[in-house]
């Protein structure tokens, strides 16, 4: 319905129910309407006439035509009663975490409350329904911080649920230590352990799926130096992002998932690609399947590249890993140390030690021996 005929329509209400129908979208309940003047004759009068529609018992519109989305989450929340807010899909909807709206509308009531189920309508109970709901948001609604990790509670597999924490944090909605706090209060959550760990400050910076699943995967078990994870870089006037960059060796790692690069970025891909080469640099570019499927090839592809840039080397994570088989010298599987960068470079070039390699032929050390059949 145009806001111009709206706001005709709630204008013909009384005084007392006008601003709470501005408020509410055009959406009020039978105790408002009644609380304001309106009898219940004067409710039917109306609805008879069509003037009015039921969209839940006791719960109209006060205008004839096509529901807006926000009518019609308004009359969920409403109809649900004293404390009921959006949640779980619908909460992230008007929060701008999900894209879409969902079929159904999920309210969250009171854990004391019991609410008629009513089709097109998913109610939940919570006993954090206190302390869930925003203080200020209209209509009512749960935190961001409560949103998301109801959405990460109810996920089918774990990838969903860290799905819906990245997408918070790489849209800005919240921050780690919201999220930490808020999982704080829920020790029986779904996915727990996995989200305490995601969250804590030792990975902080980590957007996405993919960048998780490259740390616990490819990074972390094969002894790789720790990335600095999503480095701003200033460029032709612009910021620009790089999802992992090992600074020290001036090797750039971009995790491709169809969520966090689509295909219009491409171009954009390549222009940072080449600007970082101009520098000195490289970049190496992964897919979920190397991340996950094939996390050792690609643990050893990060490894020669650093390797030539001066890294001492990784080492795999089990003897049939193909980490460190081709370098000149075999690096002993249980060797771990802490290959952190020790100092920041500022800006990307070519590490002495690969210059210093085209001053004369390098001496080769002997190659590894085959092993014994």
């Amino acid at each position: 319905m145009p806001r111009s005929t709206l706001i005709a329509v709630i204008n013909d209400l009384p005084p007392e129910l006008r601003d709470v129908a501005r408020r509410q979208c055009g959406v009020v309940t039978s105790v408002q309407a009644a609380e304001a003047g309106l009898s219940q004759d004067a409710v039917l009068w109306r609805l008879r006439r069509r003037a009015w529609q039921r969209l839940h018992r006791g719960v109209y519109a006060t205008f004839s035509g096509e529901l807006s989305r926000a009518a019609v989450l308004w009359a969920a929340v409403q109809y649900a009663g004293a404390g009921a807010m959006l949640s779980h899909q619908s909460a992230a909807e008007v929060t701008g975490l999900a894209d879409k709206p969902a079929e159904l509308v999920h309210v969250t009531v009171p854990a004391d409350r019991r609410v008629r189920r009513q089709p097109g309508l998913v109610i939940h109970v919570s006993n954090r329904a206190r302390y869930a709901l925003h203080p200020v948001r209209l209509p009512p609604q749960t935190r961001v911080e409560e949103t998301v990790l109801d959405l990460a509670g109810t996920a089918l597999t774990i990838d969903d649920a860290i799905g819906w924490v990245t997408r918070a944090l790489g849209r800005r909605l919240t921050t780690q230590a919201r999220l930490a706090e808020a999982l704080a209060h829920r020790p029986r959550m779904r996915w727990r352990r996995e989200l305490t760990e995601l969250l804590c400050p030792g990975l902080a910076g980590l957007l996405s799926v993919l960048e998780r699943r490259y740390h616990h995967r490819v990074e972390r078990p094969h002894a790789l130096p720790a990335a600095t994870r999503q480095v701003r870089v200033r460029r032709g006037g612009r910021t620009e992002y790089r999802d992992l960059l090992y600074d020290r060796y001036a090797t750039c790692v971009e995790l491709d998932g169809q969520l966090a690069h689509p295909a219009e970025t491409r171009w954009a891909d390549i222009r940072r690609d080449n600007a970082l080469a101009a520098d000195g640099g490289v970049t190496l570019r992964y897919g979920w399947a190397d991340v996950t499927a094939r996390a050792c090839g690609t643990a050893a592809e990060v490894d020669r590249t650093l390797r030539r840039r001066g890294f001492a080397g990784a080492r795999p994570c089990s003897p049939a890993c193909p980490v460190g088989r081709d370098a000149a010298t075999p690096v002993p599987i249980r060797r771990r140390a802490d290959q952190r960068p020790s100092r920041p470079v500022s800006r990307l070039k070519t590490p002495t030690a690969v210059r210093r390699s085209r001053s004369g032929p390098a001496r080769q050390a002997p190659s590894r021996p085959a092993p014994a059949h």
